[in-house]
């Protein structure tokens, strides 16, 4: 089981991406298409265009990490746009639980979640 520090971001790359890319085409991607810093230690998400292979990149203290994952069977359902009707940033937010289900095949906006108290947002 993976898991990552309170209060990480998880940035989605909402465009189909190569899953023959590593470390640096991945990072490259996140500043060209997310707009982010990949050395920021937020979670990197991108998806294959079949939908059957996933990979999450960060920066982890000395250096980059990378996690990926091949299904046998299935797809994991992240939002997606078609990069040529949509301009960027391909980017959706969301958060590390809500990732967490998806890589355990559980889709989050079908799991009724209970009213909990969130600390209002400065600004």
């Amino acid at each position: 089981m993976l898991t990552w520090p309170s209060g990480i971001k998880v940035f989605v790359c909402t465009r189909a991406t190569d899953m023959r890319c590593g470390f640096d085409m991945l990072a490259a991607q996140v500043t060209r298409f997310l707009e982010q810093d990949p050395l920021s230690g937020h979670l990197f998400v991108f998806r294959s265009r079949k939908g059957d292979r996933i990979k999450v990149l960060y920066w982890d203290t000395d250096g980059y990490a990378l996690w990926c994952k091949r299904l046998e069977r299935g797809t994991v359902r992240l939002s997606t746009v078609d990069p040529e009707r949509t301009p960027g940033p391909y980017r959706a937010e969301m958060t590390a639980d809500d990732l967490g289900l998806i890589l355990r095949g559980i889709d989050p906006a079908e799991v009724r979640r209970q009213p909990r108290y969130r600390k209002p947002t400065p600004g």
